[in-house]
């Protein structure tokens, strides 16, 4: 649903009385009084993606930028949401098993170099510590960028026999990596996610891990952010330095531009070897141990801002939401109105995430908060609706108004909400739909590409070369070889020799 042209372009203030309450139920604009100002109008999406999304991040005040070059400030809005990721993954995590480490910050220049591969993908984006006080260290340390390493040494100490296999471990930490340039959540100096590393007896386990990790980041995806995505593996050019293959969940974010949400890694007995990882089977053989790992970051915030945000803000689905409902009372100074917004609170409380928004601003500057940080719903109640014995529930989604009785406010929310849900995926899936096209020559991809409007799928003949020179002739990389393959033609859509793969392809984050 489109927003009003005068939520983006104008700056409220709200008289508040009852006939205001009943106009603005009505649909009616805001009245302007004084000169007092609302929360700053946000850059509309059609004028400046870029600019709209920065506007989002800041007045939604999810995250700020620090002193320290590329790195953000996470905000409570921000790292709220973050902490309910964080508690929805890591409880899914634990029921395949996986346990929780905490691994060093640092790692020796010598440790890092152990895996060839591994250390050349990451040698630009690396930050070095070199001196311990006023001292230059004998050893570089490294700001860790991934854990890869650190792991396999731990692993090739505490892994003997296969009496110690699986081990399935992850971490919640800050990462490192020195990017040339940043945007809050989507691409920062530091950030944060978790990172599972496990270790396998054989090639079928550490793979059947890997699958089934990327399954679990598209199902949270899809049921808890609303967010659908295409599941698929990365070529060679684009898998993690160091696996055997990496499989990669796609987003397309509403401007057609592509991010990467999540990614999990089969390595292989690549690091085992490097790092003398082995076990004796059952045999009383030693074998090299199989290993995987897998992530998602805050990255995946943003993705969250540009999959459901519109010109008023930030738009959350329900099931990640700090807060799921704002309680706003109308003329809360006359008797009565705070008693009630708090009962219905405390009646709320145990199966909803509610706030009641006491302060001294307007309903209209509260409601226009509400709507910037993007909380699910609001509850109006004033003094005319405790003498119907009634609310009004408003969707931030499509500010639809829903009046309910106070008797049965508890399962009207909870539908609302769930309604809402459903609606922001299937809004989502269908814009994901929309803006899939399939190119089956060359002059139809270059098309498509330049419209830069979503997924085009083409088939490709497997060269790096071919997969290079796309590239560079219109800045589109391979997203990823989805699991579904489709046979859109014998020909690569670049070069003309014989497909091997249909690709997803696009300009990403």
């Amino acid at each position: 649903m489109k927003n009003p042209p005068f939520y983006s372009n104008i700056i409220l203030s709200i008289v508040v009385h009852e006939n205001y309450v009943h106009n603005h139920r009505k649909g009616d604009i805001f009245a302007m009084a004084k000169d007092k100002k609302l929360v700053e109008a946000i850059t509309a999406m059609e004028d400046d993606f870029a600019q709209w999304y920065t506007d989002v991040v800041k007045k939604a005040e999810l995250a700020d930028y620090s002193s320290v070059r590329g790195c953000m400030i996470l905000r409570p809005n921000g790292y709220a949401i973050w902490e309910n990721i964080q508690k929805v993954l890591d409880a899914k995590f634990k029921e395949t098993g996986v346990e929780n480490v905490a691994m060093p910050m640092f790692i020796p220049e010598s440790l890092l170099n152990k895996e060839k591969d591994h250390v050349e993908g990451f040698a630009p984006e690396v930050a070095w510590v070199t001196h311990g006080g006023d001292k230059e260290l004998q050893e570089r340390l490294c700001v860790r960028p991934t854990s890869e390493t650190l792991f396999c040494d731990f692993y090739s100490k505490i892994i003997q026999s296969h009496r110690d296999l699986p081990k399935l471990y992850n971490q919640w930490v800050s990462v490192v990596r020195w990017e040339k340039t940043t945007r809050p959540f989507l691409r920062t100096s530091e950030f944060f996610w978790q990172e599972g590393h496990t270790a396998h007896a054989t090639e079928e386990e550490a793979e059947a891990r890997t699958v089934q990790m990327l399954n679990m980041y598209a199902d949270f995806c899809e049921q808890y952010l609303a967010i659908p995505v295409v599941k698929g593996q990365k070529t060679e050019k684009e898998k993690f330095a160091g696996a055997h293959s990496t499989y990669t969940i796609e987003a397309l974010m509403h401007d057609g531009k592509a991010l990467q949400s999540g990614t999990s890694h089969n390595f292989g007995d690549g690091f085992a070897k490097a790092f003398g990882i082995q076990y004796t089977d059952k045999d009383n053989k030693l074998q090299y141990v199989h290993q995987t790992s897998w992530g998602m970051s805050t990255r995946i915030i943003g993705a969250i801002i540009m999959v459901h945000g519109d010109d008023s803000g930030l738009v959350l689905p329900p099931r990640i939401a700090p807060v799921q409902t704002m309680i706003v009372p109308i003329m809360q100074k006359k008797e009565g109105v705070l008693d009630k917004a708090e009962e219905i609170r405390k009646r709320l409380a145990s199966s909803y995430k509610v706030k009641v928004d006491d302060s001294d601003k307007s309903p209209g500057w509260k409601f226009s908060e509400q709507e910037v940080r993007g909380i699910p719903t609001r509850i109006e109640i004033g003094p005319k609706d405790i003498e119907k014995n009634q609310a009004v529930i408003v969707r931030r989604d499509t500010r639809e108004k829903i009046i309910v009785s106070l008797d049965e406010i508890e399962t009207k929310l909870g539908e609302v909400l769930e309604q809402m849900q459903s609606d922001m995926l299937e809004r989502a899936k269908k814009h994901l739909e929309e803006h899939t096209v399939e190119a089956r020559n060359w002059d139809e991809f270059k098309a498509h590409i330049e419209k830069q409007d979503g997924f085009v799928k083409a088939m490709w003949c497997g060269e790096t070369e071919c997969e290079e020179a796309i590239k560079d002739e219109t800045t589109a990389t391979t997203r990823c070889m989805p699991f579904e393959q489709e046979h859109l033609s014998d020909v690569c859509v670049h070069c003309g020799k014989p497909a091997k793969k249909m690709v997803y392809f696009g300009k990403a984050y």
